[in-house]
């Protein structure tokens, strides 16, 4: 049975090929577009974009974009102790209700982490 990141892969995957495939859908696409080119290397690093990317998310409360965004981060090389700092200035700025999504968002990290070695 896939893992929590697999699953999660697998539908982000299947449902955004739907959503690119509708016919007369040019908003949609566009967005996706903006959304990937957003967090190139700029003048800020793609890292420091997904940093903040995690950030804003967990204080929006979509796991699902917060599930996305650890990815990156772990694509890139954010550290775990990184990313404690990270889920310390979200919980600041957010307030103790994003607290439960730090919780899942440290389950999916350990998740990650421990598939990816």
């Amino acid at each position: 049975m896939a893992n929590k990141v697999e699953s999660f892969n697998l539908y982000r995957q299947k449902m955004n090929d739907k959503l690119l495939e509708a016919p007369n859908n040019k908003l949609i696409k566009r967005i996706f577009n903006i959304d990937t080119n957003a967090y190139l290397n700029g003048a800020l690093d793609s890292k420091t974009k997904e940093m903040l990317g995690l950030v804003a998310s967990m204080v929006l409360k979509c796991d699902d974009c917060i599930y996305y965004h650890l990815e990156k981060c772990y694509e890139k090389g954010v550290t775990t102790e990184e990313l404690l700092e990270i889920f310390g200035i979200a919980n600041l700025v957010g307030g103790t209700i994003v607290i439960p999504h730090t919780r899942k968002a440290l389950e999916f990290w350990e998740t990650l982490t421990s598939s990816k070695e």
